[in-house]
């Protein structure tokens, strides 16, 4: 009689085992993919990079102190200020819209870093760079930054991408005309 219950047995014991073996599979499958997702919101919070205008970065003040930041802004020409010792690049940059709906209601966007620049009352905010000063870096020049704001009030700038105005002005010679003379 022992014999005849034997295979049950082992049959009862086989099932619960593999039973077992797929509940281990699908709890170390989800861990797994729990690990992964985080590894990949973690990272990519810890590397997030806010792009900001001039405006949003004097309005938010210290909630953005020592955050990596991408900032643009029309590089005031007078304020350019360089050491070809020290390699201290230092300007000022006057916000630009940051939407380009916004960009083409004001008439493009030679006309917007025009008129950036001669609006006195347009936030301003200080960048200081270290590095060979860019050919590029002229008046009315469109400014990328990458960097972080300094508890100063400061932009201290990593990275530096510049856009010529007569790029603009090529594109759209009309505008650009337009633009010079006021219109």
């Amino acid at each position: 009689m022992d014999l005849a219950h034997q295979p049950q047995v082992e049959q009862s014991t086989s099932l619960q085992r593999s039973s077992t073996n797929k509940w281990k599979f699908i709890v170390g499958g989800l861990l797994i993919i729990v690990a992964v997702v985080y590894l990949i919101v973690s990272s990519a919070t810890a590397n997030a990079q806010y792009f900001m205008t001039v405006e949003e970065v004097q309005q938010r003040g210290a909630s953005v102190v020592g955050r990596e930041l991408r900032v643009s802004g029309a590089v005031i020409g007078e304020s350019i200020q360089y050491d070809p010792q020290t390699l201290r690049l230092e300007f000022v940059v006057a916000h630009t819209p940051g939407s380009q709906k916004e960009v083409d209601a004001q008439g493009g966007m030679a006309a917007v870093l025009h008129a950036a620049v001669l609006d006195p009352n347009r936030p301003r905010l200080k960048v200081v760079y270290h590095g060979v000063k860019p050919d590029l870096l002229t008046n009315e020049a469109q400014a990328i930054m990458t960097g972080r704001l300094g508890e100063d009030g400061v932009f201290y700038a990593e990275e530096l991408l510049l856009k010529c105005p007569t790029r603009y002005e090529e594109a759209l010679p009309g505008q650009a005309e337009n633009s010079r003379n006021g219109n």
